[in-house]
């Protein structure tokens, strides 16, 4: 940062307790500039953006690899200055609060820009940091001047995107049986008939398992449960997966000849991240194995996708129904200015594959997993089709009355602590790439 702009960043309004925003909300934040001397800026800009990026190396003898790969979901940029317009159109331009534009030339002092953002009503990936990659929903603000060096701040803010809970997939129940006849230092044999009431599940919710076991053999057994995570990342036709025992729990020890019913309730822990099937290049699954410990023999085991949905949240910024994406002026009060013009259609170009094929996730298209899917999980184009409807061309009126009042104070990128960020992941067991058809589910 040079000495004559002293500081900049860009923060934004809390509108939860969780601190974090989902489809169709209202972003309000504020822009500011704080320079020691008049200074001419040829632009100033905010933008906000989504996107997902991976990166891992593999080492081969003495030559090591790197893969990497990114994804957009979407990136829009709108200018508070901008001297050079031989680019872009008025529209991209955010006005002050009087409906005038903003002046380029900048007295000594602090200078505030509010703006307000709507996020997209589509359904995206979650907020996620792992061990190989990452899913970041950021604003950045970017200033220009000539023969200068840009000075740059952002902030992140935390992304969850609405469950889908009447997916008939995620309701659906699941069952699975196994039996075992015993050789060598056990006798007889064991079997078990595990039920789970559905698949999806939120965060804070409890995951039961009903189990029905019979032990005919020589020895007492013992049902054990695990909930345990995989990471899938993809880059340049190579899989990279890290797994992780989230919790572990064992029931009450069955003795031989005995037959018994087990409902088990297992408490989801809410700081995890939802399941991620809709990015290209991350996937994040969850599954629950339950097996009979048996004394010196192998264990049978059984196991289960598990969908994990956001916690069902009530935001506290919404305004008029739009399915797209928008950004209004605000003024440093908190209250919206009416007047603000509507964004250019098309802002966002040629459409990408942003949304998943039709289907691919259940009749909602957007969690439930395709029938066979936990099966194999494919190659990495497999996770999101072109099935993105087009560009976002329309916006909410003008007449937007601004978002409801804060909830919280502004949360600033250097006061903030990290609202991205999730709970550590140690403890992982990592795989060399082994080819698709050969790796284990």
């Amino acid at each position: 940062m040079s000495f004559t702009v002293k500081s900049i960043s860009v923060i934004y309004s809390s509108i939860n307790q969780n601190n974090t925003f989902t489809n169709g909300d209202f972003l309000s934040g504020q822009v500011i500039l704080d320079v020691a001397k008049e200074t001419q800026m040829q632009s100033l800009s905010i933008t906000i953006k989504g996107k997902a990026d991976v990166q891992w190396s593999e080492h081969y003898g003495k030559t090591t690899v790197v893969y990497s790969d990114k994804e957009k979901f979407y990136s829009m940029e709108r200018f508070f200055v901008r001297e050079d317009k031989s680019h872009g159109n008025d529209n991209e331009l955010v006005k002050d609060p009087s409906g005038q534009p903003y002046r380029s030339v900048v007295a000594p002092g602090r200078h505030v820009y509010p703006f307000v953002f709507q996020l997209p009503q589509q359904n995206y990936p979650p907020s996620f940091k792992g061990s190989a990659g990452k899913i970041v929903y950021t604003l950045k603000t970017k200033l220009c001047r000539s023969v200068r060096v840009s000075s740059k701040a952002k902030a992140e803010f935390h992304y969850v995107p609405k469950p889908e809970p009447q997916n008939p997939e995620l309701l659906a129940p699941q069952y699975g049986a196994r039996d075992k006849q015993m050789k060598l230092f056990t006798s007889g044999s064991v079997a078990m008939n595990i039920k789970t009431e559905k698949t999806g599940y939120y965060l804070d919710e409890g995951l039961k398992v009903l189990a029905e076991i019979q032990n005919n053999s020589s020895r007492a057994i013992k049902p054990k449960y695990c909930l345990y995570e995989k990471h899938s990342f993809f880059a340049r036709s190579k899989r990279r997966i890290h797994t992780h025992d989230i919790l572990k729990e064992e029931g009450e020890p069955i003795e031989q000849k005995t037959n018994k019913n087990i409902t088990k309730v297992l408490t989801i822990p809410p700081s995890l991240s939802a399941s991620i099937f809709n990015c290209r290049i991350i996937k994040v699954e969850y599954r629950l194995r339950v097996c009979l410990d048996v004394p010196y023999a192998s264990d049978p085991e059984i196991k289960f996708p598990v969908v994990l949905l956001p916690p069902q949240t009530s935001s506290g910024a919404k305004g008029p129904s739009n399915s797209d994406f928008g950004i209004w002026n605000q003024q440093a009060g908190g209250s919206a200015y009416p007047n603000a013009p509507p964004m250019a259609p098309g802002q966002f170009g040629t459409p990408a594959n942003y949304g998943p094929s039709p289907g691919q996730f259940g009749a909602s298209g957007n969690y439930g997993p395709s029938p066979g899917q936990f099966g194999n999980s494919g190659p990495p184009g497999q996770y999101a089709a072109p099935g993105y409807a087009g560009p976002l061309s329309q916006f909410a009126p003008p007449g937007y009355p601004g978002p409801p009042a804060q909830l919280h104070p502004p949360v600033s990128n250097s006061q903030q602590s990290d609202p991205s960020a999730l709970p550590p992941y140690q403890d992982y067991q990592l795989y060399p790439h082994i080819p698709d058809e050969t790796k284990k589910s």
